[in-house]
């Protein structure tokens, strides 16, 4: 099973609800003023409740709706940085704890939804991750129990603009509107193990990164374990689990985006988040 936040501009409403073939069954609306938005369902409700309208009919189709960022007020954003083998080679990385820095829920967009590239920039690089969402209260937990707190995963676009990076991590990665989060949601028991998933990203069509989550250096549930050690996570916060090899940065010539092109990242039983740069 899948799950997507959405607006939808006729209506002036923000929902969540159930993907289907053929559209979006609006789990928010039923549920009323209880659970509104996904964030709030993983925190008051059970994922199990979800059996009621699993089997109804779409009551939106795609093209009838905005996508938003999977959670779109998550309460905290983790990101791990240089976490597959190969970008640790492209960057001669050679730390050995996770490399951790946070984004605000303003720098995040949905699926089909531009994404903004500063102005001031011309190195505005991709980077296509997987999210993972958690779902139950998770403090000082460790790793052989990490993933029974993970609501489910999906697709990122960690868009950097390089040349602030390196002034200061977290300055090149915190620019509005520049974090692809989507499509939606699929749920963790439908993924089983997060380090056998098929990761890929696509630049204007052409495949400029391909790996495994398999080949992370620190797997999802080492570093829900890291993380809760000191800061308590809450259904709904979010960990985005590092990119692969093969950035623009580290290209010869490098390469970029720019206004105009379209990035995607596909993740394999999740699906493929798409954004154009503006």
């Amino acid at each position: 099973m899948q799950l997507c936040s959405f607006y939808l501009p006729d209506q002036g409403i923000k929902s969540f609800g159930i993907v289907k073939e053929n559209g979006v069954v609006d789990v928010g609306t039923r549920m009323g003023a209880q659970c509104p938005d996904l964030k709030t369902f993983l925190q008051r409700s059970s994922l199990a409740d979800l059996a009621a309208f699993r089997d109804l009919p779409a009551d939106y189709a795609f093209d009838a709706l905005r996508f938003l960022p999977v959670i779109d007020n998550p309460g905290k954003v983790f990101c791990v940085g240089m976490n597959y083998a190969d970008k640790r080679k492209e960057f001669a990385e050679t730390q050995s704890a996770p490399t951790l820095f946070i984004r605000f829920a303003d720098s995040l967009t949905g699926h089909g939804q531009p994404l903004m590239k500063p102005a001031s920039t011309s190195e505005f690089d991709y980077e296509g991750e997987l999210a993972v969402i958690i779902g139950k209260p998770a403090h000082q937990v460790k790793a052989d129990e990490a993933l029974d707190y993970v609501a489910g995963y999906s697709c990122f676009m960690d868009a950097t603009v390089r040349d602030m990076q390196f002034t200061w991590f977290t300055a090149g990665k915190n620019w509005p509107q520049t974090g692809g989060f989507g499509p939606w949601m699929t749920l963790a028991e439908t993924i089983g193990d997060p380090q056998a998933l098929a990761i890929k990203t696509f630049l204007n069509g052409r495949e400029v990164q391909n790996d495994t989550t398999g080949s992370m250096v620190h797997k999802v549930a080492n570093i829900i374990e890291y993380i809760s050690a000191f800061s308590p996570l809450s259904p709904g916060d979010v960990i985005f689990t590092g990119s692969p090899g093969g950035v623009g940065k580290k290209r010869t010539p490098p390469l970029f985006m720019f206004s105009g092109d379209v990035v995607e990242v596909e993740i394999e039983k999740i699906g493929r988040l798409r954004n154009v740069i503006a």
